[in-house]
């Protein structure tokens, strides 16, 4: 099975303000080692985030990439990894195809992967984009609490399952 995380407010903590630097990026407790669960379960985990911060210029793609750098480092320390790391850098306004909730960042996973993204596939996320951009390739979808969590709740469909954080979706899935 294909899991496709967002980052921030699944893996990281959420930021108003973009994270910005390494120093900003922050795991939620218990994300890591959820990761190396799936993993450990012989899950594939792919990360698929927005990242209009470079569109912005907040920061470059130099420095998302050592952000990246960072959370794959914080991963290894507990036996994890992510296979792969999506992300879109435009605005809203730049009406691209990759950007959540399009399914076009998703749809080139499926493609690097191949797999059938409505049979073998599940997003993660902690907004209302993320929920929006599962349904659109017909993935099995779920909210964490975290981040964005509790207003996506309030925003998206009653019939999308949602969990207190990543770790305890990770927890029902594998049990």
């Amino acid at each position: 099975m294909l899991i496709i995380l967002d980052r921030d407010g699944v893996i990281n903590q959420e930021s108003k303000n973009f994270i910005k630097s390494p120093e900003e990026w922050i795991a939620i407790p218990g994300s890591l080692s959820a990761i190396a669960a799936l993993n450990r379960a012989g899950h594939q985990v792919v990360v698929a985030s927005n990242q209009s911060g470079i569109s912005r210029g907040y920061f470059t793609l130099a420095t998302l990439l050592t952000i990246h750098q960072k959370m794959q480092d914080e991963l290894a320390k507990v036996g994890a990894n992510v296979q792969a790391i999506y992300i879109c850098p435009h605005r809203n306004e730049d009406f691209c195809f990759c950007r959540k909730p399009n399914p076009g960042m998703l749809l080139q996973i499926a493609r690097d992967f191949s797999v059938n993204l409505s049979k073998q596939s599940w997003v993660i996320g902690d907004s209302l984009r993320d929920i929006e951009a599962g349904l659109k390739i017909q993935a099995k979808t779920v909210i964490v609490k975290t981040g964005n969590g509790q207003k996506t709740i309030q925003e998206a469909p009653s019939n999308i399952p949602a969990f207190t954080d990543l770790a305890a979706w990770v927890e029902n899935f594998i049990s």
